[in-house]
């Protein structure tokens, strides 16, 4: 299992680069001459989109993604057979064969989920995560900071210069727009939003919602262990995990959800 490659290329481009001293003052000047451009610089539905999909197409392109024989594949398949799309957003799964812990979906429907998170979480907990992260998806979280990436990070003078045109872009600057996608921040609210749409999402898709109790259970159980960084990280800016389970815990039980008998794992 690999290391997820974006952090690896955006390192190497960064230490293989000009004379930091030279770097600083370089990227104020072009930050300075750029600024009125920038702020006056909007982007169309049609050209989020066409950022979205390049950005994952170039995950995709450079990460290991295990074929559809696979038996990871074959498991997350199996797990969200019958979900096509959220609230009219077309959905497509992928694994990559990666150590990071984590998952994370895309404006566009594309959700992609770690083998080393799908190693410690059972059935149940797994599809508790897809729905969570689905749920930035419904609510918009993941569009809006994907846009706020374009608009206001690293790669916003080659956005404004380019017109918006997203092929323009070099292979650094879609790994960075990469990067923002796989470890997008929300706020608090935002946070108990995609729980309470994660939910609403896995009952509507035939899903026990128990299942989202079931992975924050499993991430307070982590803490402390040989996984708890990758998992503290993964969910750094989530609202407190004790929180989240009593809050979907009354949820669950206001609604008359059984809880799933525990798998082994």
């Amino acid at each position: 299992m690999k290391k997820l490659l974006i952090n690896s290329l955006l390192t190497i481009a960064f230490l293989v680069g000009a004379n930091p001293a030279n770097a600083q003052f370089n990227l104020k000047k072009a930050v300075g001459s750029a600024t009125k451009a920038v702020q006056a610089f909007t982007l169309t539905d049609q050209q989020m989109a066409d950022y979205v999909k390049e950005s994952v197409d170039w995950m995709d392109k450079h990460n290991p993604v295990l074929p559809a024989d696979d038996p990871y594949t074959q498991r997350l398949n199996k797990l969200v057979e019958g979900i096509t799309d959220a609230d009219g957003i077309p959905l497509n799964f992928k694994v990559y064969n990666v150590i990071d812990v984590n998952a994370f979906a895309c404006p566009d429907g594309s959700v992609r989920v770690f083998a080393a998170l799908m190693d410690i979480m059972d059935d149940d907990e797994l599809i508790g995560i897809i729905g969570h992260e689905i749920g930035h998806v419904v609510k918009r979280h993941s569009k809006n900071a994907f846009k706020t990436e374009l608009l206001t990070g690293a790669v916003k003078d080659a956005v404004a210069s380019t017109g918006g045109k997203a092929a323009a872009l070099t292979e650094s600057q879609l790994g960075s727009l990469g990067e923002s996608l796989i470890n997008a921040k929300y706020s608090q609210k935002q946070e108990k939003e995609a729980d309470d749409c994660g939910y609403d999402f896995l009952v509507a898709n035939g899903r026990n919602p128990w299942g989202m109790v079931k992975s924050f259970e499993k991430l307070q159980n982590l803490e402390g262990s040989t996984k708890s960084t990758t998992v503290q990280k993964m969910f750094s800016s989530h609202p407190e995990t004790k929180e989240r389970i009593e809050r979907m815990t009354k949820r669950c039980q206001k609604d008359g959800y059984e809880r799933p008998a525990k798998e082994e794992k």
